[in-house]
């Protein structure tokens, strides 16, 4: 039997998937300016907890970029400072998603799992349907946070809670 190199390095199909699909949801995103630190500040995606992604995500970004600034991906244990993070995955071992949620600042877009995660206070929430990947959001609560969606990914999202 022959095997890939690097293939123990990738999750499972699911969390490529949803890989793909964050770096995908800063391109359908606006961010305001305010929410990076300094003009050349690069975009950041933080990971929050457990990270089902391993490798996959840091090799989709690598090389990409967002309204001109280097696309990066960063591991962390608390919710975010401030301009630290335009994405925040919150991943399913965290134990209070509603505290965390709370303590996130605006201009953050947060993206996590599960049909409670709007419910919750998150932007994006990845669900399984059929045995296949979508997502929901919550339009409101992203624009609360100053963050605007584009139609397009409104479009193909499974709901939209306005």
């Amino acid at each position: 039997m022959t095997t890939l190199v690097g293939a123990a390095d990738l999750p499972p199909l699911e969390y490529q998937v949803k890989a793909a699909f964050l770096l995908n949801f800063t391109k359908f995103v606006e961010w305001p300016v305010a929410s990076f630190a300094e003009e050349h500040s690069p975009f950041v995606i933080c990971i929050l907890g457990e990270d089902p992604f391993g490798a996959a995500l840091n090799q989709m970004v690598k090389g990409e970029g967002v309204g001109g600034r280097n696309l990066i991906v960063q591991r962390i244990r608390r919710a975010p400072e401030p301009k630290s993070c335009q994405v925040l995955f919150i991943g399913g071992s965290e134990k209070d998603i509603p505290k965390t949620l709370a303590e996130v600042g605006p201009g953050i877009l947060t993206v996590g799992e599960g049909e409670t995660f709007l419910h919750d206070g998150g932007m994006i929430a990845f669900v399984i349907e059929n045995r296949r990947v979508r997502f929901d959001i919550n339009q409101k609560t992203a624009g609360t946070a100053m963050l605007r969606i584009s139609s397009r990914l409104l479009n193909v999202a499974r709901s939209v809670e306005k």
